[in-house]
């Protein structure tokens, strides 16, 4: 692993999501590239859905409230590894089922990505990450849309938690 973030290679993907290149993470953020990234929603046998909070050094989002564990797929690094590289330097989570939800394409201002959703069931216990994540809670997925009125969470999770199936996990 690169110790600066920002220089490590991502695939650079089309309006497809095939893909076209890799750049560092640092010029596809000035460049705002479509690039991929894995989200995995972690729930707990009840049902709830473990939420983290973004530390403020971010490079996007920061200080907001993340529904999943992941991030951005580095050059030819497959979703399923990116997800499962991204579950154990994250919440230290290391040999969990992930089950493939859907792939999807987001777009607002300074983002543009193909993201693969995963879930998994989880009790825990977690490593947090302390340079991404300040602390994590569950919450239950009725509760998400009342966390929102009142702290930020991030857009990309809000887009995909209204396509989540509600027969998860």
């Amino acid at each position: 692993m690169i110790a600066d973030p920002a220089e490590e290679l991502v695939e650079i993907v089309d309006r497809d999501n095939n893909p076209i290149g890799a750049v560092t993470r640092r010029i596809m953020r000035q460049q705002n590239l479509i690039h991929r990234a894995t989200y995995v929603l972690v729930f707990n046998r009840t049902g709830e859905l473990f939420i983290q909070k973004r530390t403020r050094t971010k490079d996007i989002y920061p200080g907001y409230w993340d529904l999943a564990a992941g991030g951005v797929v580095l050059a030819s690094e497959p979703y399923l590894e990116s997800a499962q590289r991204e579950l154990r330097e994250e919440l230290g989570l290391a040999g969990v089922r992930l089950a493939h939800l859907f792939d999807r394409y987001f777009e607002e201002f300074g983002n543009r990505v193909w993201g693969r959703v995963f879930s998994c069931v989880s009790e825990g216990p977690f490593t947090l990450q302390k340079e991404e994540i300040e602390y994590g809670r569950f919450i239950d997925l009725n509760g998400i849309e009342a966390l929102h009125r009142a702290e930020p969470v991030t857009p990309d999770g809000m887009a995909l938690l209204r396509l989540l199936p509600r027969t998860l996990p």
